[in-house]
């Protein structure tokens, strides 16, 4: 947010281009170009009244401008071109739960040698049950939940990775059918220029802890207009974890430091890892070919109790295999399990398409975080082991 200095050294320049300014009938606002990063100003994000009709918020009033992150800023960066930040919505209704909102935002510059950068985010919100096909639902978990994702503070059903974030909401607003409601956030960025060449780049959701709240506020104001909202609205008041180190090479150790998730030597060279969250409630690890070979495979353990209702009406009634305690599913594209473990349950999973290739590093995966957490293995300790 650009304080009275800033506006005034702006001057006449910056007047001119707020009379510039077009609002749409949606609410949509074409403003300056908005990718400076900003510390996210927490206060904004708790609930007060109902501001649908007022044109300067976002995403069923969720979000307001110049509020803290970089993608509501009205402050234009030195040297750029006019901008445009537009938005779509379509809000929850107590008839209709479900709710979607997109902003996007297009900004360019001309450099000296004539080349023209352009600049272009997608911010998408979205309010909504989990997916009903357990395929398609374990690929959604595992995408907001693996990787670099770290949970949300104050204990807060969801996980973050600055990018993107998911948050869980009360069982109030479960559906019929038992699947939890969730408010998901997801980002996509680009630069490109006119002479050739792009790369990915941040959208301005300014960080970890300003998705938390952004999520957080989201989620009160859906909530409120699809009518179940809890007598106290969701808040965030303490530090995010900070997120993990980057990708690792997984040719002298094991994938994401755990003893027997290790490789023969040849697919070592191919691979790389990154060690996600490690807590008491999750814990990830990520397996990718480099190269942009795609993934190896996700593992992930969910024990948070809301977070582990995502994975309810999937696990099966029985062993997903010989030797395997609690009840669990081994699909063509993933492998889940859930059982009781240091006095509540845990659900472990991978996402893999590789069948039965993985299954060894499902069983070291699960042995290893079963040995953390302080309980006896999930997996038969006698079939696991490492491929080499």
């Amino acid at each position: 947010m650009a304080d009275g200095a800033d506006q005034a050294d702006r001057g006449q320049g910056r007047a001119s281009r707020l009379k510039g300014f077009v609002r749409t009938r949606r609410g949509g606002v074409l403003v300056g170009a908005a990718t400076v990063l900003l510390a996210a100003a927490l206060g904004t994000w708790a609930t007060d009244s109902w501001p649908f009709s007022r044109e300067d918020r976002y995403c069923w009033g969720s979000w307001e401008t110049n509020s803290g992150p970089g993608f509501l800023s009205d402050t234009p960066v030195a040297g750029e071109d006019e901008g445009a930040r537009t938005s779509e919505e379509t809000a929850p209704t107590p008839q209709r739960p479900t709710g979607r909102c997109e902003v996007a935002l297009r900004s360019s510059s001309t450099g000296r040698d004539g080349d023209e950068t352009s600049r272009n985010a997608e911010i998408t919100l979205t309010y909504g049950p989990a997916p009903k096909d357990a395929a398609e639902r374990m690929e959604w978990i595992g995408a907001y939940l693996g990787g670099r994702a770290v949970p949300l503070p104050d204990g807060l059903p969801g996980a973050t990775d600055g990018g993107r974030g998911l948050l869980v909401l009360p069982e109030r607003c479960d559906t019929r059918d038992g699947r939890p409601t969730a408010v998901t956030l997801d980002s996509d960025a680009r630069t490109s220029w006119s002479k050739g060449g792009s790369m990915k780049s941040k959208a301005g959701l300014g960080g970890v802890r300003s998705v938390a709240g952004l999520l957080v506020s989201a989620a009160n104001r859906g909530m409120e207009a699809a009518g179940c909202a809890p007598a106290k609205p969701l808040r965030v008041s303490s530090p995010v974890l900070m997120l993990p180190e980057g990708d690792e090479s997984s040719l002298y150790s094991g994938a994401c430091r755990i003893k027997g998730l290790e490789f023969d030597r040849e697919t070592s060279k191919t691979l790389e890892y990154q060690v996600g969250a490690v807590t008491s409630d999750l814990q990830s690890c990520a397996v990718r070919r480099e190269m942009g070979g795609g993934r190896y495979f996700d593992a992930l353990m969910v024990a948070q109790p809301r977070l582990a209702a995502l994975f309810d009406g999937t696990t099966g009634s029985g062993a997903p295999a010989s030797g395997w305690r609690g009840s669990g599913v081994f699909a063509d594209a993933y492998k889940v399990v859930r059982a009781d473990c240091a006095g509540r349950p845990v659900t472990l999973l991978m996402v893999d398409e590789l069948a039965g290739e993985t299954t060894p590093y499902f069983t070291a995966f699960t042995n290893a975080v079963t040995g953390r957490l302080g309980c006896p293995p999930v997996a038969p300790v006698a079939s696991g082991g490492s491929e080499r």
